[in-house]
């Protein structure tokens, strides 16, 4: 049995009153063991002096690529279809086992030291199985899966799936991850968007989903020209046909539902949908502005994730809170989205999207101890009298002001150290591994 005492940190709940207090927080083994003002258990393994620190859940994160990591900085300043089609596919499709593994190390690295604890990611369509392995020994909480894509011409060949072979893939990688170190990490199912999956694909998506009750994470909705061609092959908007099919319940999680009609949000809100908003990344794509103060005030489920680091250009959870508030407020007034909604969001928001509500999101008595430390005591968070805590952190607040994170109750960064990777070995193995992709790319096309 591992014990952990953190004490006398600002402690910021998000529990259902979100009381912000000061106190201790007792970990065991996995869990949160026992929160109080003042904690004097018999025996710890650790004690940690929280006096000028805050402590917050763990970020959750729906929607990222670990794949992608490596490609960062390759594919600027073009918009969706042509960023797929150009770079982000081609680069897919010279992958290897090893590229994969540190560009997914990368990614997570990069996740920890900004403090997100948990990710829904979607991956490519070969070499699966190396981004779990490096998202099993990193630590991080996932749920994962190989992205589906058994439609159109326009993709690599080596991206060109068989129906058949894609969803038995699948499958394998479920029954071999899902509920891995006691649920830590889990598996979804991938399908990357309608414009590359076939319907029997996505029906066989929708009952396999049902059968293993496993969540399906896929695309929606970014950029008008998707919807033109789903429209042109369907007679139908993303939603509406995801409904048609099956797919359309409280399982499914999209990213990113910029381009809605009423119909379809409708369909959003009868069905439990889950909607993963990136705005990083429908900034850089140039897709649009969500309308996330509508779809939160007819209650739709909304998290946040900065989907893959080469349309943002990071994975940094602060940065997307900043910018989910601030471009909201031109368009729809200055309180459309406070610091408190945007925090819901990065938090206990994502846990409900991924169905861990009562494990993660919050610090409660029972919960998994996913949390974050962070170290507020500097020139731009101060003055911090008088000041709500939760302003200072979407506003102010950088990832620099993460000094330890903890998932699972395992410290897998303290003071800023990563302890479940080598960071100078994964910086080096990703430049030769995206040197090494780059060179056989032309070949294997």
């Amino acid at each position: 049995m591992s014990r952990i005492l953190i004490k006398q940190a600002e402690i910021v709940t998000m529990n259902d009153k979100e009381d912000i207090i000061k106190g201790d927080i007792l970990i065991e083994d996995e869990k949160i063991k026992e929160i109080g003002s003042t904690l004097n258990p018999s025996h710890v393994d650790k004690v940690i002096n929280a006096t000028k620190l805050t402590v917050i859940p763990g970020f959750v994160q729906t929607h990222i690529h670990l794949c992608q990591t490596v490609f960062r900085g390759r594919a600027d300043d073009l918009e969706l279809l042509d960023w797929l089609k150009k770079r982000i596919w081609p680069l897919e499709a010279a992958h290897d086992e090893e590229s994969l593994y540190y560009s997914a190390l990368l990614g997570i690295g990069e996740l920890i030291q900004s403090g997100t604890t948990s990710i829904v990611d979607m991956e490519t369509v070969h070499h699966t199985d190396f981004a779990f392995q490096a998202i099993a020994s990193s630590g991080i909480r996932a749920l994962s899966g190989k992205v589906m894509m058994d439609k159109g011409d326009e993709v690599p060949k080596r991206l060109q799936e068989n129906t058949t072979q894609s969803i038995q893939e699948s499958v394998d990688l479920l029954e071999k991850w899902h509920n891995y170190d006691n649920g830590r990490i889990q598996y979804a199912f991938s399908p990357r968007f309608v414009v590359s999956c076939t319907e029997r694909l996505l029906r066989e998506v929708a009952e396999l989903s049902s059968r293993y009750n496993v969540r399906v994470h896929t695309h929606a909705s970014e950029n008008r020209r998707e919807i033109d061609i789903v429209e042109q092959e369907t007679g139908m908007r993303n939603i509406e046909y995801l409904d048609h099919i099956g797919l359309a319940n409280n399982r499914l999680l999209l990213a990113h539902c910029v381009w809605l009609n009423d119909i379809e949000k409708r369909i959003i809100k009868e069905k439990g949908i889950h909607v993963s908003h990136c705005p990083g990344s429908n900034l850089k794509l140039a897709s649009g502005i969500a309308e996330i103060p509508h779809l939160l005030k007819e209650g739709i489920s909304v998290s946040l994730g900065a989907d893959g680091a080469p349309c943002n250009n990071n994975l940094d959870m602060f940065q997307e809170m900043r910018m989910a508030a601030l471009i909201q407020k031109p368009l729809h007034g200055p309180t459309a989205m406070d610091a408190k909604t945007v925090f819901k969001m990065a938090t206990i928001g994502g846990a409900k999207a991924i169905g861990l509500a009562d494990q993660i999101g919050s610090i409660e008595v029972g919960k998994k101890a996913d949390l974050v430390l962070l170290d507020l005591h500097d020139f731009h968070t101060y003055p911090s009298f008088g000041v709500d805590p939760i302003s200072r952190i979407v506003y102010s607040a950088t990832r620099a002001d993460v000094l330890t994170s903890i998932i699972n109750g395992k410290i897998v960064m303290e003071n800023r150290i990563m302890k479940t990777m080598d960071k100078q070995m994964v910086l080096a193995e990703a430049n030769t591994s995206i040197k090494r992709m780059t060179d056989r790319m032309a070949t294997i096309i």
